[in-house]
């Protein structure tokens, strides 16, 4: 059952949209430079060590546990105005498709990394599970989870043996950039759904007992899925970090294949647990500067998500500035939080001045509209 909507607008979900908007960064930014290994050795080993433990297939998985506890409080909002569960359907199908169509604009017009029309796609053919019981949820996230480990693995070992960077395909003028993407998108975004599932649902079980609505009220499970999870986490990471940064090397495919999954499969309950550590400084901390700025972030996060999107087109492509043969990885890093500070500026700045995320009021238009 989903529970009474709140009146107030929660700290903690916004605060981890906004961090979640960090780690995004530093896991795409390198993806769109040629050569890894141009700027110091120490600092891009560093660099490389970072990112993998923090951000690859982590970053995303705080964002889709964070996409159906955000599911769960829309749904609460429509109950609590009246609407019976065929319309919040309804209303979470239009979502997902107009998310779609802004995750395929997403993939044309800026980067092919896209996770947005995954959102969508998942959300249409699962909208039903929002209002499930917790054995199915539990269910579904369990089975879901073991092929989309496998899945992400296969592209980890891929990638131990040639690491591919978007820059590699980058097209030379706009007008051939418009149009790359669109042959691999529909297959790219319909096997990313079976990666996002098991998060996604583990989002909606815990916005069911508003773990990060009130956390004050969870402390101790938020604690405990935080210091396992992150535990966990490190652990299973590390030799995929350590691998990505030169510090040890394998020949044997049964041990990338470990390290791969161990990577990746932590990686669910590192995302989570972030989530769940944000929670649990959300009920500590004021509302000060800082904390509203980052929450106005979180606030907009699919704006910010796409205003970094805009940010690699205009700073990396060939036919903007074209930095993609200039820098190492640890630089890519840097930029990668110099456009989250940005960002939280920006986002300061229209909380102020009362504006939203213009692609929020887009969505909610098109959604509402029907």
């Amino acid at each position: 059952m989903i529970t009474p909507v709140q009146t107030a607008r929660s700290l903690a979900p916004d605060l981890a949209r906004g961090i979640m908007l960090l780690l995004i960064a530093l896991s795409h930014a390198p993806a769109f430079v040629d050569d890894w290994n141009t700027g110091p050795p120490a600092l891009d080993a560093a660099a490389k060590i970072v990112k993998s433990l923090l951000a690859d297939n982590q970053a995303r998985n705080m964002f889709v546990f964070l996409f159906g506890y955000g599911l769960v409080q829309l749904t609460r909002r429509q109950e609590a105005r009246g609407g019976d569960w065929t319309s919040v359907k309804k209303l979470l199908r239009r979502r997902a498709f107009w998310l779609i169509v802004i995750g395929f604009a997403n993939a044309v017009v800026f980067v092919p990394i896209d996770i947005v029309a995954v959102y969508g796609l998942t959300l249409l053919a699962l909208a039903p599970l929002v209002q499930a019981g917790e054995a199915v949820l539990w269910r579904t996230s369990a089975l879901t989870l073991v092929p989309a480990a496998l899945l992400m693995a296969w592209q980890s070992v891929a990638a131990q043996a040639d690491p591919a960077t978007i820059a590699e395909i980058m097209e030379p003028t706009l007008a051939a950039h418009l149009v790359a993407s669109v042959p691999s998108w529909p297959a790219n975004t319909l096997v990313s759904t079976v990666i996002v599932v098991p998060a996604m649902l583990v989002g909606i079980l815990a916005a069911r007992r508003s773990l990060l609505d009130e956390p004050e009220r969870h402390l101790p499970l938020l604690r405990r899925i935080a210091v396992i999870g992150i535990g966990l986490a490190l652990i299973g990471r590390l030799p995929a970090a350590l691998l990505a940064a030169g510090a040890w090397a394998t020949t044997s495919t049964p041990v990338g294949w470990a390290v791969a999954i161990a990577h990746d499969l932590t990686g669910y309950a590192g995302g989570i647990a972030m989530a769940a550590a944000v929670g649990l400084a959300a009920a500590r901390i004021r509302r000060g500067r800082l904390a509203t700025a980052l929450a106005a972030l979180g606030q907009r996060s699919l704006t910010f998500y796409l205003f970094q999107a805009l940010v690699w087109v205009l700073l990396f492509y060939p036919f903007t500035l074209s930095l993609h043969d200039d820098m190492g990885f640890a630089a890519t890093l840097a930029i990668a939080v110099g456009v989250w500070l940005l960002s939280i500026a920006l986002a300061a700045w229209m909380h102020v001045a009362g504006h939203r995320g213009p692609v929020e009021i887009v969505l909610r238009r098109l959604t509402y509209r029907g």
